[in-house]
């Protein structure tokens, strides 16, 4: 049975002049994205064959592991290490709730990496499953493109195995950067801080977005001193002002230095640790210093030249609206094209994918109103436009409504931390085009959000939908009081 593709942006027959390819689609690099890809478009009744490196929970150019680094390096193994860091805090809510325990509560570091390692191994070994169980062949070591329609793939003895495919995808991924500064090799990233010997007593943390904060609440958590330093004067840049103000409140509340508008200069190797020295001259000891200073799309090793593939300044490769680059049989999609770099977004690009070019349903992913979180402690979590964005975009006013309270359990544990919820709608149609929390199981709650902004929900159908009781979550329904009403021109743009 002959299988509809898209050739040269049309949907086509496969043809006798075509049946000379190894597969119909190979993908190089088996992440949340590429393996997404990969099932579909072989549950499409694609040839699939997909490679990636050896499994390593720290990567390097030769080394990574499928499931790629949501799974391995990232968001599953950084979620397990918040579940444990946030035990601390609730421990000690627990002794206003009844709960008699010693003053001393020992922590071990090296139980919970390697519950943590076991995870990530038994989800290495379900995504290879996934590939089995769709009929996608596993290749293990590095792909490269030799050109518009051939790949070769260097295993681990060195032996070069050359394929050819009626498409590529290209599913690489990111990797973490580091700064250009002297003992920039006595730092580590994201990668290493997943899976250190020791628990630092002392940690430095460079960077403003995600991966530091959640960074800075794990090990603070966990017991440690940490000193976070970044740029800006608040940190997550990119998100709601407002809430991001809230975040700082809360991880100063929980005991985090913060070093706004700092960056650090040197990095000494001493006999105490490692000496930390920044940019107004300060001058402290640390066990571990954790870059968190950004990822660069992983292209450099794939040999994109030789085909012709376009890539940005960055190393980004550059798709149009449907993932494919200007080589037409050269798809890719992931932080690799460095769009919206989440793990659920590189699913839906892969999903779009296999729909567009096997599927026969042309399908351009949706950048609108998607959810993410940050997993400080407590965590932020956002669906939609930030306040700045709104009123940066509307045409006229913009209706912002906000609750700030002390959650249920805090009123009996006496904890100083306000949860707080925002909307921002629009004064002429009614639509809500943004909300946030940051509070205890925000993300759980922005998840539902989420589904009605996508339906396109007014703020009368929030006011009109009745609360859970006592729950959080029914401030999102209650919120009946303007906070605030903005004119488009009505706030000069922010630089915090």
């Amino acid at each position: 049975m002959a299988r509809k593709m898209l050739v040269d942006g049309e949907l086509s027959q496969t043809n006798e002049e075509e049946a000379h390819y190894d597969f119909d689609l190979f993908v190089i690099g088996a992440g949340s994205g590429g393996v997404r890809a990969a099932r579909f478009s072989a549950q499409y009744g694609a040839k699939v064959g997909i490679c990636e490196l050896p499994f390593h929970p720290i990567s390097s150019d030769v080394i990574g592991g499928v499931g790629g680094t949501c799974v391995i390096r990232g968001c599953v193994p950084k979620k397990i290490l918040v579940y444990g860091a946030a035990f601390g805090g609730e421990l000690e809510d627990a002794r206003s709730y009844g709960w008699e325990l010693n003053e001393k509560i020992d922590f071990d570091w090296k139980k919970l990496l390697h519950k943590k390692t076991d995870e990530i191994l038994r989800l290495n070994g379900i995504y290879k499953r996934l590939l089995s169980n769709a009929g996608v062949k596993l290749f293990e070591g590095e792909g490269k493109i030799v050109g518009p329609n051939e790949v070769v793939v260097t295993q681990l003895d060195g032996t070069k195995l050359s394929y050819s495919a009626k498409h590529i995808l290209i599913a690489t991924g990111s990797r973490a950067q580091r700064p250009l500064i002297p003992g920039q090799e006595l730092g580590i990233t994201s990668d290493e801080a997943l899976s250190l010997e020791d628990l630092p007593k002392r940690a430095v943390v460079l960077g403003g977005g995600y991966i530091a904060v959640e960074f800075a609440s794990i090990w603070k958590g966990l017991g440690a001193t940490v000193d976070l330093f970044f740029r800006k004067e608040l940190p997550l840049r990119g998100f709601d002002d407002e809430m991001r103000a809230v975040v700082a409140r809360n991880l100063e509340g929980r005991g985090i230095n913060l070093h706004p508008r700092t960056n650090l200069t040197e990095l000494i190797k001493t006999d105490e640790g490692i000496k930390v020295i920044t940019d107004h001259g300060e001058e402290l000891i640390a066990d571990v210093v954790l870059f968190a200073t950004g990822r660069i799309p992983n292209s450099k090793r794939l040999n994109l030249e030789a085909a012709g593939v376009e890539v940005d300044s960055t190393g980004a490769v550059k798709v149009d609206e449907y993932s494919r680059t200007n080589i037409p049989s050269i798809w890719a999609v992931g932080d690799v094209t460095n769009r919206m770099n989440l793990t659920p977004v590189a699913l839906m690009e892969g999903t779009c994918f296999a729909k567009t070019v096997f599927g026969g349903e042309p399908s351009k992913p949706d950048y609108n109103n998607i959810p993410c979180a940050v997993f400080s402690i407590p965590p932020l979590s956002v669906v939609g436009l930030s306040e700045e964005q709104a009123i940066e975009q509307a045409n006229g006013d913009v209706l912002v409504f906000t609750s700030s309270f002390n959650p249920m359990r805090n009123t009996i544990s006496g904890r100083q931390e306000k949860t707080v919820m925002k909307l921002v709608v629009d004064a002429e149609t009614d639509k809500v085009l943004g909300a946030s929390m940051c509070g205890p199981d925000a993300p759980e709650i922005m998840q539902g959000i989420a589904v009605a902004l996508k339906c396109g929900a007014t703020k009368a159908q929030f006011d009109s939908t009745v609360g859970i009781h006592p729950s959080a979550a029914e401030e999102f329904v209650t919120m009946r009081s303007v906070t605030r009403r903005v004119t488009a021109s009505g706030k000069p743009k922010t630089n915090l």
